[in-house]
């Protein structure tokens, strides 16, 4: 008998929420105080007064064989492990957390130099914003559609003009123990540090997110601004960035760290590489399913999105760099 040891960073069974249970939890919101909690999940950021976006052409649609999901879902069900392990309490924990306004960037390595800007420079250096529906593909086999508004992360790159030498490109958030959950998992490496190569950031699909369903992002959704990277599962995603360095050298990521045999650094949705706890060949999809019998469907190569980036990984063993 085979008796595996659950690592200090592992999430337990009772962490991870049933979906049929969770969806039953959500009707229950439906029938008293929905109103009062859809009030707390937005906020105001200074920015954001006139949050203007135009719609995307190439991606304003659904998904073919998807819908929407539901907004109330989607900003209520979450990862995001510097205030919560537990993905139906993270939107109740950030409340405590006080977001630095105004909000900067500190982005190095451009033309061997380190700036700060703030969220709104970022903005109006890539042209604007715009919206973009993508699916969204977590880890643990679940999955959303979501409309996210953000800004290009190429046109950004283009009107920074990193030096030449990067290869890279280093994404950091915050570290803040006051308020979050940080002080209770010690041996987490904050703060939380993510990764792409230059090709992939470059690519059209990539974002930079400031806001989801119209609206500036919520704080469990990693409000200001948070990475949006389609083909990739989520914990790519790094959110609340403070930080972006352009860098010659593969940066080691938070989860990567962890846990360098479940955790790539490229991270590509590959439904023919398993996750050790969790197969990759279906998915959960929230917001479409009964309460007893939840709705999978066949995870696509890199999201649904091989057509577009399948040519950035051109002679890469995809089995062994995952």
């Amino acid at each position: 008998m085979m008796i595996k040891t659950k690592k200090n960073w592992e999430l337990s069974e009772n962490q991870v929420t049933d979906e049929w249970i969770y969806q039953q939890r959500r009707q229950l919101l439906k029938l008293g105080g929905s109103a009062v909690l859809a009030s707390t999940l937005f906020s105001d950021w200074s920015w954001a007064k006139d949050f203007s976006f135009l719609k995307n052409e190439a991606f304003k649609s659904v998904p073919s064989g998807r819908s929407l999901t539901p907004e109330k879902l989607a900003t209520g069900y979450n990862n995001f492990y510097e205030f919560s392990l537990d993905k139906d309490k993270v939107q109740k924990e950030v409340k405590s957390w006080k977001i630095k306004e105004p909000w900067t960037i500190e982005i190095s390595g451009i033309k061997g130099k380190t700036k700060t800007f703030s969220v709104e420079d970022l903005i109006k250096l890539a042209g604007g914003q715009d919206e973009r529906i993508y699916r969204f593909r977590c880890v643990e086999a679940w999955s959303m559609v979501v409309p996210w508004v953000g800004i290009s992360l190429a046109n950004l790159i283009k009107k920074l003009e990193p030096d030449a030498k990067a290869k890279f490109i280093k994404f950091q958030t915050f570290s803040d123990r006051k308020g979050t959950n940080m002080g209770d998992l010690p041996t987490y490496p904050w703060p939380y540090t993510e990764g792409l190569t230059m090709e992939e950031a470059m690519h059209p699909l990539t974002i930079l997110a400031t806001g989801m369903y119209g609206k500036e992002l919520p704080k469990q959704n990693g409000a200001p601004i948070r990475l949006i990277v389609p083909w990739k599962y989520g914990f790519k995603s790094v959110k609340s960035i403070n930080k972006i360095s352009f860098v010659e050298t593969q940066p080691t990521t938070l989860w990567q760290s962890l846990g360098p045999d479940e955790y790539g650094f490229y991270a590509n949705v590959n439904p023919t590489v398993s996750h050790p706890r969790w197969g990759q060949d279906t998915e959960r999809v929230l917001g479409e399913t009964n309460y007893l019998i939840p709705k999978r469907i066949p995870t696509l190569m890199f999201n649904g999105y091989e057509t577009e980036v399948a040519s950035l990984y051109k002679g890469l063993d995809l089995k062994k760099n995952y």
